[in-house]
């Protein structure tokens, strides 16, 4: 595919030195692919002097590329997928994989919304069982997340689309802009979760959206947390969370916290329809225990140096097992997260309030984002290990007292945590966990997926580059062990007086080289009871175009 398919939908392409266009692609018949916008459709081209495709840097700064793309048409009825590349394994069970993602970037007034903006787009692969030669053995359909916003900004017929939200991360073109409060656009597109014969799609910031399993229609809001007795509200402030929160700070420092968030939290329900809990869309499946974990953390937070965590499991009926709250000292933004037998594991990212940006934000002229900056003042990075079970809360060690592992880093996706336990020197024992994520050297709000507001293009490939150098992310293991303080046994107090009660050793492992890629073996970073499979699978489709994973 030409760069000049690629600008025909809107997406402006970073013009690497180190990239070039990817090989054609053969399809059946001595042809060559190209897929286009349509989900259902696949265009033929004679050439006999096409190559064979190969996994190289080039075919895969492509295909990233490719992913932001709009989809103006849907795929209601499932459509019989003609495997191009590779083959389905004979024993490949049969099952229905659901995929979430943004998948409406640009409208047709002049407006580009970031990719953490686009409505949220459903993608269903029904694989019946491998075949021989993997023909009629997977079936596609797609479609858009009914919300609220969606059925606003796009026309009658479905055909054209205003977008009218700003949503947090976007600035419009042909919409308003100053006094507009549509910011808190829930478009259902971060992540897809199947539980409790129920499919969800999730969004950073607002309930999920429930769909049919078998047609995608959109049911409706599906509010989860109502589920919990007084989900929805905001922690009460005698809690045990905030009680040991206060022991922390001045009670005059604390007390101009508790007088902003009463003062935020009725605008920003009331003007910017927020909702009082925000429901991360990265969610986690305890499979020992049969369990969902889910985390919310309180709207006013992203505001204010105190970030409250409320994490919710749930039984297979969505039945509430138990709810824990934390509150924590720290201006923290939290995207994923990790969880043990015991704990869970939150690795922060410092952010502050910037407060030129929210002037401007609110102006309209730049996005809601841009009142929030990281906070460079620490090189370090918060770990928190939150008690999930009374063992954990047996420990001794004060939550509230994050491990700071000793270089700065904004971490983005979680991929694997686990906790082991050893016979230490004493007879005693350590706890140590290992943590594998994605994480960055550095962030900028501003450019994130290369969205820029000013001349409204998307350069996806920018966000990789740092000064046209550096790629920027890298693959991180973590390991931090400590031997659990037992009350009245003589232990060393003077480990609670560095900050880290019965921290023994932390250390960070040194990041993968991003050019090596994922190895098959990852030492240390998965239980025997649970692989983890990291190896990359060739197969490719000819009837859909590539997905956005966020």
């Amino acid at each position: 595919m030409s760069p000049h398919t690629i600008a025909a939908v809107h997406v402006v392409v970073h013009h690497h030195p180190r990239h070039r266009a990817p090989p054609p692609r053969h399809c059946s018949g001595g042809g060559v692919c190209v897929v286009r916008a349509s989900a259902a459709t696949a265009t033929t081209t004679s050439g006999a002097s096409a190559t064979a495709a190969t996994d190289s840097p080039s075919a895969a700064f492509w295909d990233y590329n490719l992913l932001f793309r709009s989809q103006r048409a849907e795929s209601p009825d499932p459509v019989a997928l003609r495997v191009t590349e590779g083959a389905i394994p004979p024993d490949f069970p049969a099952g229905t994989y659901y995929l979430a993602g943004p998948g409406m970037f640009t409208d047709d007034h002049g407006s580009t919304v970031h990719p953490l903006d686009g409505h949220g787009y459903l993608r269903a692969f029904h694989f019946g069982g491998g075949g021989a030669d993997g023909a009629a053995a997977a079936q596609y359909s797609a479609r858009y997340v009914e919300t609220a916003a969606k059925r606003e900004e796009q026309g009658a017929g479905g055909t054209s689309w205003r977008f009218t939200h700003r949503g947090p991360f976007s600035v419009l073109q042909g919409g308003a802009r100053v006094g507009n409060v549509k910011v808190m656009k829930n478009v259902a597109n971060t992540s897809v979760l199947r539980w409790g014969g129920r499919v969800l799609c999730l969004w950073e910031g607002g309930e999920p959206y429930e769909l049919d399993p078998r047609t995608l229609e959109t049911l409706g809001p599906f509010d989860i947390l109502g589920l919990g007795s007084g989900a929805g509200e905001a922690p009460a402030r005698d809690s045990e969370a905030a009680a040991r929160h206060r022991r922390r700070r001045p009670w005059v420092q604390e007390a101009g916290i508790d007088v902003a968030a009463c003062l935020l939290r009725p605008v920003l329900s009331g003007v910017f329809s927020m909702p009082v809990r925000r429901l991360l869309a990265h969610y986690k499946i305890d499979h020992k225990r049969n369990r969902l974990l889910m985390v919310a953390c309180n709207a006013e937070d992203m505001l204010l140096p105190r970030s409250n965590f409320t994490f919710y499991e749930f039984d297979a009926g969505f039945a509430l097992v138990q709810k824990r709250e934390f509150v924590l000292p720290d201006h923290l933004m939290i995207h994923d997260w990790a969880f043990t037998d015991n704990h869970y594991v939150l690795l922060g990212n410092r952010i502050k309030l910037d407060i030129p940006g929210s002037l401007l934000a609110l102006t309209g002229t730049h996005p809601m984002i841009a009142a929030l900056a990281v906070d460079p003042s620490r090189q370090s990075t918060p770990v928190y290990l939150l008690p999930r079970s009374p063992e954990a809360e047996a420990g001794g060690r004060d939550w509230s007292v994050p491990v700071e592992a000793p270089t700065q880093t904004w971490s983005m996706h979680v991929a694997n945590a686990f906790e082991e336990r050893d016979a230490g020197r004493g007879g005693g024992t350590s706890v140590r966990i290992h943590m594998s994520g994605c994480s960055y050297r550095w962030f900028h709000f501003h450019r994130m997926f290369g969205y820029d507001w000013h001349n409204k293009k998307l350069d996806p490939s920018f966000m990789n580059v740092a000064k046209g150098r550096e790629l920027l992310p890298r693959l991180v293991q973590w390991q931090l062990r400590w031997r659990p303080i037992i009350q009245n046994a003589g232990v060393d107090r003077s480990r609670q007086e560095r900050g880290v009660p019965g921290m023994l050793r932390q250390e960070v492992v040194r990041p993968v080289d991003q050019a090596g890629g994922l190895p098959g073996d990852q030492p240390g970073l998965r239980q025997p009871e649970e692989p983890v499979h990291l190896r990359r699978r060739h197969l490719r489709f000819a009837e859909i175009p590539p997905v956005f994973p966020l």
